[in-house]
């Protein structure tokens, strides 16, 4: 598939503190790309660095086929992004903020205001004051503006950030329909739980260095473990460490985690009640991606930012 971003051996250092060290991904056309990473980890200024912002210390990055730092007059163009709130005029309206950012790009079409108030569902209140916006509405009409240029690669940073859960539904409905039309979106969030609904790939990184990048669905999809609900799992527990596949048996929300004898749920019952423990249900268990996440980066340094 077209690789619409890449970083190469990317580097960035203030003094001799690296912020961001020889980081290497790929983000493929028309998919959904989560990046994550602790607070400090480099997120924002690999961001930056992908919007010509900041230059490297050393690497590069490409978007659209050319290095972002050279050819940023023919790249910029074709890119979108929302970095953190965006900045609006609470006093004017939804439609007349569209037209002052439409102003400095050199003027935009009425049609295209009309688009992009379609697509992000501000249509209606296209003539009210931003004031009177729920969050939601307003990181709506952030990605709007973003979108006046009709870009191929939007780049978002925290788009749900202070988002209700009803605005975060509304947000990932929206990026839906931006990948539907055939964008790209390369999305850095904290909301984990969201991320694992909408990605279908994920980066994380971690003090600068890339810790892995996969498919969401590869890094759900379990460890061959099972999930018991029954008296006594201690005792169980105990039981199954002297065991070569379940010496890493642990107790997680008052129930029991551990491997199979052979792979299978079956197995496992009939070893556990051949042994005078009878479990009230065994599920195959799955991973979410705060699991992974905080498995990945030790759940250090304050949070996923």
């Amino acid at each position: 598939m077209t690789t619409i971003l890449a970083t190469h051996d990317l580097c960035k250092s203030y003094g001799t503190r690296p912020a961001v060290d020889h980081l290497e991904f790929e983000v493929s056309q028309g998919e959904i790309f989560g990046f994550l990473g602790p607070n400090g980890a480099g997120k924002t200024t690999t961001i930056r660095m992908a919007l010509g912002l900041i230059r490297p210390t050393s690497g590069w990055v490409e978007v659209l086929g050319r290095d972002v730092a050279r050819h940023r007059s023919e790249v910029l163009p074709r890119v979108g992004a929302l970095i953190e709130a965006p900045a609006l005029y609470a006093y004017m309206s939804g439609r007349a903020n569209l037209q002052a950012f439409a102003s400095v790009l050199g003027g935009v079409a009425p049609s295209r205001l009309d688009e992009v108030l379609e697509l992000v569902d501000l249509a209606p209140r296209q003539g009210d004051r931003v004031g009177t916006y729920s969050m939601g509405m307003k990181q709506r009409l952030g990605v709007a503006v973003a979108l006046l240029n009709d870009p191929e690669l939007l780049i978002l940073d925290e788009p749900a950030n202070g988002l209700d859960p009803a605005g975060i539904v509304e947000m990932r409905d929206l990026l839906r329909r931006l990948v539907d039309q055939g964008k790209t979106v390369f999305v850095s969030s904290h909301v984990l739980a969201e991320v694992q609904q909408i990605c279908d790939r994920v980066a994380i990184i971690h003090r600068g260095r890339l810790v892995t990048v996969a498919p969401v669905a590869e890094l759900l999809s379990g460890r061959g473990e099972f999930e018991v609900g029954m008296e006594d799992p201690a005792a169980a527990m105990a039981l199954l460490r002297n065991t070569t596949w379940g010496a890493d048996a642990r107790l997680h929300r008052g129930g029991l985690i551990t491997r199979s004898p052979s792979g299978r749920g079956r197995d496992l019952v009939r070893f556990l009640a051949e042994r005078g423990f009878w479990p009230d249900r065994v599920t195959e268990r799955q991973q979410n991606l705060e699991e992974i996440f905080l498995h990945l980066t030790g759940g250090a340094d304050g949070g996923v930012r």
